[in-house]
């Protein structure tokens, strides 16, 4: 479990944008192998999380969504 307190965890990892871009390629994995198995409610919501957590990067990252 990442450790909250103090700035200190900002310089071993990332960061919350490099975290949530990390998150974004895991939950697509997820995604997949639910997929296969046809648990359609957990890729709604595994997509859901992947969906905030690529909002996430764009927002911290100042990137633009392409499709507005």
């Amino acid at each position: 479990m990442v450790s909250r307190s103090g700035s200190g965890s900002r310089d071993r990892d990332g960061g919350p944008a490099e975290a949530a871009g990390y998150l974004v390629e895991a939950i697509s994995e997820l995604i997949t192998i639910a997929g296969v198995h046809r648990l359609d409610m957990l890729c709604y919501l595994l997509d859901m999380a992947r969906l905030e957590a690529t909002e996430i990067v764009r927002h911290r990252t100042g990137r633009r969504s392409e499709s507005k």
